[in-house]
């Protein structure tokens, strides 16, 4: 029996920490663990066999940071070293039956457009390591540690594209169910079963019991096996040293209430030790396994939100697209993405749940085309995207980009339409449109178009796609050249939710096409439509008649508790003709807020005529900022939307700039930021960097991996007042204390903000630092309160 296949019919349990024992052994503040690959071999190998011999099924190698940013030169070494210990530990514990899992870690680099780091160079930064630790002999690959479901994506690619061994992942999310970036456990389950991993769970950042309401959210959505992997408890510094609070014996008792939650694989992360997974190893293999259950949804996501297609009819918003719209065409021809964006923006006001992307013209590059608003609009909002085109190449460019699991418009019943879009769903994962036609032309009957919907069915089970993901497009003609046309599409829908148990999906528009006032017939065909089981609907939301169907029979279905939605939508609300954005002048906060540089930049140029340069920032600039740094605190805004609206910012301050002609604009205070040396990973200081120089701080940023004499050295030279330090790794946090201990022996003055995964405010106050920031808007209210 494989692994995959043991999954969920027994037990299987991965090994513990490994950075935090290495530093009991010895491994000094600053080193790369990965480097004991080369110089420490028998103790990593007697670590590998420790946890062999408490029981473990997979062990991890040494090669949690092994990537290209790190290891320039000799990274092929290092990972073979680590993948050959983990084989002699085995030999050593005589666990032939025991299996290596190739361990990669994020590369610690925020991918375009939040950061700098290039989507498909993530790809290949991992793929380098998956060829490396494949041809030297792991079992598997576990991705681990991911707090940014884009780089997760990029990592799943890599491993998908460059071995064929199982590949498994886990993520780290905060007390609040949130990644780092904005993602929730329901929409990177989504994503991550869509890529078809052989596993999936979540690491790090918590102990066994605060991550218990992640592990139900979990489980209650996945159909994928669960694994768990948590820190023993919550970290603290002692005499200089990182310890946690979660002794073996406790730790078995809580994993065993989380075996029992319906999980598969269970292990420990940071601070956890041989000791430790002994215990839960003996706490819980009694424990009966749950087999994994398949949850057949229909979901599709974005980064941060998922939309179940199978309940209240969900409203695809057909706006993004060139056909009759000679403005929109004329945007596509310029490159002009913010008027597009724009639209994507009205859609989402006006309570579309899913934005249909359409951006074919023959004049065009449409997969480049594909690619630009495909990132532009992920960058901005949250909602889920329909990718639309019949061109291979963009559909695939547009999937392989997208930042969660999305629909694709469409594949038909035609053999070489499924032979060129199964294969891409199978890939990246995706809920796909079926067109009920095929060789044949368009069924006149629904018997028809019920024998193409099974035909579609039965060909995307070859390809291992299941019915949850295909939505049947009964398709809507117009009546204007068949008055039967309607009654043909209902019975349709009818049958294919009666007879199949399958979703449907409507361009409704096209039922009026040829006749006058077409709105009259769309909106009651849409209701029509929707008592006959229409499960989605591609229609403009910005049309008042179209969206007074949708809330009434929302209302009149009893799925709108208490009519609230109908209320709030109507209640004492005189209606006023929908404005498209891209026609009317956005105010300089919406602006900002809307993270629209060109608008910007524009409304900016616009208010210049009217105030003087400071009224604009005190009065428009900053408290934008302060309402999306609120929203973000609120977690009704994410981190890709607050970084495009910093970025909307600094634009804006570059116009005012200009027309100070050569005023200085004063500067609140220096601040120092830096990664601790030992460290890369420089995404939350690059966030916060961004944020605090909209502030008008003037940040000394001195990078990444820096010893605590530079910051020293530099917080005396230019008597900055406040320094923030960064750290991912347990392994590095000792860096963050001694720099600390610099900072209070030679500027005891400076104050110390500091931030990162692995730590909470105890164990920051127990390393010395003035404050624990636990995001960048944490960081710019203290720079507030200290510095002015």
């Amino acid at each position: 029996m494989n692994l995959c296949e043991r999954l969920g019919r027994e037990w299987l349990f991965f090994d513990g920490g490994t950075g935090t024992i290495l530093q009991e052994r010895g491994l000094k503040a600053g080193e790369l663990p990965e480097l004991w690959n080369l110089t420490h071999a028998d103790e990593i190998i007697a670590l590998n066999r420790a946890y062999l011999e408490a029981g473990c099924d997979i062990i991890n190698t040494n090669t949690f940071g092994a990537n290209a940013l790190k290891f320039t030169e000799n990274l092929t070494e290092i990972v073979e070293a680590a993948v050959e210990h983990a084989k002699e530990a085995r030999r050593q514990a005589n666990r032939p039956d025991a299996r290596i899992a190739l361990d990669i870690g994020p590369t610690g680099k925020l991918l375009k457009p939040m950061g700098d780091l290039d989507f498909e160079k993530a790809v290949e930064l991992f793929a380098q390591v998956v060829r490396i630790g494949a041809k030297a002999g792991a079992d598997l690959v576990l991705i681990e540690t991911m707090s940014d479901s884009y780089e997760a994506k990029a990592a799943v690619l890599a491993a998908k594209e460059n071995c064929d061994l199982p590949v498994m992942i886990t993520l780290i999310f905060d007390e609040k169910g949130k990644m780092l970036t904005g993602g929730t456990v329901e929409s990177t389950v989504a994503m991550l079963e869509g890529l078809r991993v052989d596993a999936i769970g979540v690491n790090c950042g918590m102990g066994p019991r605060q991550m218990m309401p992640i592990v139900r959210e979990m489980v209650a959505c996945s159909s994928l096996p669960v694994i768990v992997n948590p820190n023993a408890g919550l970290p603290r510094s002692v005499n200089g040293k990182t310890v946690f609070d979660v002794e073996p014996a406790e730790f078995a008792a809580l994993m065993r209430e989380i075996a029992q939650l319906g999980v598969q694989a269970l292990g420990g992360c940071c601070g956890t030790t041989p000791e430790h997974i002994r215990a839960m190893i003996e706490a819980c293999r009694s424990v009966p396994v749950a087999p994994v259950t398949k949850k057949h949804r229909t979901v599709v996501s974005s980064f941060s939100q998922t939309v179940e297609i199978g309940g209240a009819p969900v409203i695809i918003g057909e706006r993004i697209n060139p056909t009759g719209k000679s403005k929109f065409k004329q945007a596509l021809r310029d490159n002009n993405i913010e008027y597009i964006l724009s639209e994507g923006l009205v859609q989402e006001d006006k309570g579309a749940h899913i934005l249909d992307v359409n951006v074919g013209l023959p004049e065009i590059d449409e997969p480049a085309m594909m690619e630009r608003v495909v990132t532009g609009l992920q960058s901005i909002l949250a909602l889920p995207l329909q990718i639309d085109t019949s061109d291979a190449a963009a559909m695939e460019r547009g999937m392989r980009l997208y930042n969660g699991k999305p629909m694709l418009n469409s594949v038909s019943g035609k053999a070489e339409s499924m032979e060129t879009v199964f294969p891409l769903v199978r890939k990246y994962g995706g809920v796909v449109v079926g067109l009920a036609l095929d060789e044949t032309g368009i069924p006149e009957t629904a018997e028809g178009r019920v024998q193409i919907a099974k035909k579609i069915y039965e060909t995307a089970a070859t390809y291992g796609i299941p019915k949850e993901d295909i939505v049947i497009d009964a398709l809507a003609m117009t009546i204007s050249s068949d008055s039967r046309s309607a009654l043909v599409t209902l019975d349709t829908l009818r049958r294919i939710r009666d007879e199949l148990g399958g979703h449907t999906i409507l361009g409704v528009s096209n039922i009026s096409f040829g006749l006058p006032q077409r709105e009259i017939i769309n909106a009651n065909f849409y209701t029509m439509a929707m008592q006959n089981g229409l499960s989605c609907a591609i229609i403009n939301p910005n049309s008042e008649a179209m969206m007074r169907s949708y809330q009434a029979f929302l209302a009149l279905t009893a799925q709108d508790e208490q009519c609230a939605a109908y209320i709030a939508a109507y209640g004492g609300q005189q209606s006023t003709a929908p404005v498209s954005a891209a026609k009317a002048a956005m105010p300089l906060g919406e602006s900002i807020e809307r993270g629209l540089k060109e608008h910007a930049v524009q409304a900016t140029t616009a208010r210049l005529e009217q105030l003087a340069p400071l009224e604009i920032v005190n009065n428009e600039l900053i408290p934008a900022l302060d309402r999306v740094g609120k929203g973000f605190e609120q977690g009704k805004v994410f981190l890709p939307q607050l970084l495009m609206s910093a970025e909307a910012a600094k634009a804006a301050f570059e116009v005012v700039k200009s027309a100070m002609k050569g005023e200085v604009q004063e500067k609140k205070g220096k601040i120092i930021l830096a990664t601790v040396k030992g460290d890369i990973h420089d995404i939350g200081k690059n966030i916060v960097k961004v944020l605090l120089e909209n502030y008008s701080y003037e940040v000394i940023d001195l990078g990444k991996d820096v010893p605590p004499e530079t910051i020293v050295e530099t917080a005396i030279a230019q008597d900055v007042r406040l320094v923030g330090l960064s750290a991912l790794m347990t392994t590095t946090v000792v860096s963050m204390e001694e720099t600390i201990k610099q900072l209070r022996a030679q500027k005891p003055d400076a104050k110390v903000v500091v931030g990162g995964a692995v730590l909470t405010p105890e164990y920051a106050s127990s390393i010395g630092a003035d404050c624990y920031a636990k995001d960048a808007m944490a960081t710019v209210h203290y720079a507030q309160q200290t510095i002015g």
